[in-house]
């Protein structure tokens, strides 16, 4: 996938533990952990925010773009 998630290199440096984050801004351990592992198709920007919020980060910083074959075919892997 060419979204590469690393909100847990983030959680790590803030010595924040998922269960915390996850009570913290109103989800769930296991929607926060299919976020933290990149298994979604998608994250409201209300949750990103508040992601951002609580770490005192930019979206930057948990989310980043590598360009992939599957850009240019999205659908194909479903």
């Amino acid at each position: 996938m060419p979204v590469i998630v690393s909100l847990d290199v983030m959680l790590a440096r803030r010595k924040v533990r998922s269960k915390e984050l996850a009570e913290a801004i109103g989800i769930t351990e296991s929607n926060l952990s299919l976020l933290k592992s990149g298994k979604v198709k998608g994250v409201r920007f209300s949750t990103l925010a508040a992601i951002c919020r609580y770490l005192g980060c930019q979206p930057g910083d948990i989310l980043a773009y590598e360009p992939s074959d599957d850009d240019l075919h999205p659908d194909a892997n479903e």
